[in-house]
């Protein structure tokens, strides 16, 4: 039985350089609903129907709640009533669901469950690894603003590292409004990191590294901004995805063995507690170790990833020997004027951090063992764990939900 979708109404606002049909449309290709029609009265007799009403802001989850039930309405709470704002139906039901949608009233005579934003119980996102309630909110002209912020900071990985988290969210922003407004795509700003990169490596490998740095920092930024144009403009794709964790995953050891490179006709004190070449290996194995434990325990343990097992998991993500805190250590080194005291303080955090990994590992292999299956901490809070401790509003708080509500 084919599914089909149809929008009702077009709101004149937009979020992030998107109007809410052009949103939706494309949230519907993201979960692999294409035929959109106009006309309901195309709609072929053995085919189901997705009505949703465009003046809301939906969550994907609603729309995927909504597309694996039949003969459902999605109702909404405006000013303390419940309205129906979204369905599912079969083609016999749809004209007059329709209709009953477009006046703010519920079909008569059409059997359909009721169902609303109670009904979706998973607020855990792996691919975000935090917690987020999914949503549903009016677009008005009061509340548009506080939308925007909404959307992005919803594209904000809740556990990442500090960085990313706490430098880098303002100046995004901003980039990303640039980017959507002149519509540039997320690709384009991929592939400028791209650039970035190998220009980092290059000076890195001629001993230039104040400006090596600048660029390597530049392109770590833009790898924030890439991810967070694509989601606030429903433009992610499958090989925009791979281009940029591709890079991502390939670039860190060719930055330091690009390093250790420049470090070579480096004139030092020379006092090194082990040769270059050791330290070089130490950090391209810790690096290759550190991956492949993160995915054995996705693959062995909980397709959640092993920085959402534990709260202390999670800290540990903020400062682990990942690019961006490393990136930090080789500036700080370059700084004081000694670029190979950076490069043995990547090589010992990479192989220390490669260690507390594997005991980690194994400690939930253990767990697992005895306890059958583990879930992250994040899924806990609100029973367990307090929603409001520090550690849940550090990392799942979504910082702009509760000012959109209280403008409804």
């Amino acid at each position: 039985m084919s599914l089909y979708a149809h929008i009702i109404g077009e709101s004149p606002l937009e979020l992030w350089g998107l109007t809410s049909r052009k949103r939706l449309t494309r949230m519907l290709e993201r979960i692999e609903i294409k035929q959109v029609i106009d006309d309901c009265a195309l709609l072929p007799s053995d085919s189901t129907l997705l009505l949703i009403h465009s003046d809301y802001l939906y969550d994907v989850r609603v729309l995927n709640h909504l597309m694996e039930q039949k003969n459902v309405l999605f109702q909404f709470m405006v000013e303390g009533k419940e309205v129906p704002i979204a369905a599912h139906v079969q083609a016999r039901f749809a004209i007059q669901t329709l209709h009953a949608l477009e006046q703010g009233i519920r079909p008569e005579s059409v059997p359909l469950q009721s169902i609303s934003l109670n009904s979706l119980t998973n607020t855990f996102s792996k691919k975000l690894r935090k917690v987020a309630p999914a949503y549903v909110f009016p677009i008005t002209n009061d509340n548009q603003d506080a939308l925007e912020e909404h959307l992005y900071s919803g594209s904000y990985k809740g556990i990442t590292d500090l960085i990313t988290k706490w430098a880098w969210p303002i100046p995004a922003k901003w980039a990303t409004r640039i980017c959507a407004t002149h519509g540039i795509k997320p690709n384009y700003v991929t592939f400028l990191g791209l650039i970035l990169t190998i220009i980092a490596g290059v000076c890195f490998a001629k001993q230039q590294y104040l400006i090596g740095l600048l660029a390597g920092w530049c392109m770590t930024f833009l790898d924030t901004v890439d991810g967070k144009l694509a989601r606030v403009t429903v433009t992610s794709s499958r090989f925009g995805d791979i281009f940029d964790h591709g890079i991502d995953l390939i670039h860190p050891p060719l930055w330091y063995l690009a390093w250790g490179i420049g470090l070579s006709t480096f004139q030092t004190a020379a006092w090194w507690p082990w040769s270059l070449s050791t330290t070089l290996w130490a950090i391209f194995i810790g690096y290759v170790l550190g991956r492949i434990i993160e995915g054995s325990f996705h693959q062995l343990v909980g397709r959640f990833g092993i920085y959402c097992w534990k709260p202390m998991d999670s800290y540990f993500r903020l400062i682990t020997a990942r690019r961006n805190p490393n990136l930090i250590v080789l500036t700080a080194s370059v700084i004081i004027g000694r670029p190979d005291w950076g490069l043995m303080g990547v090589a010992f955090w990479t192989v220390a951090s490669t260690a507390i990994l594997l005991i980690r590992f194994l400690m939930a292999l253990g767990t697992k063992k005895s306890c059958g299956e583990i879930n992250p901490w994040l899924a806990d809070i609100g029973t367990s764990i307090d929603r409001e401790s520090l550690t849940a509003r550090l990392f799942t708080r979504p910082p702009f939900t509760k000012a959109i509500q209280s403008k409804d």
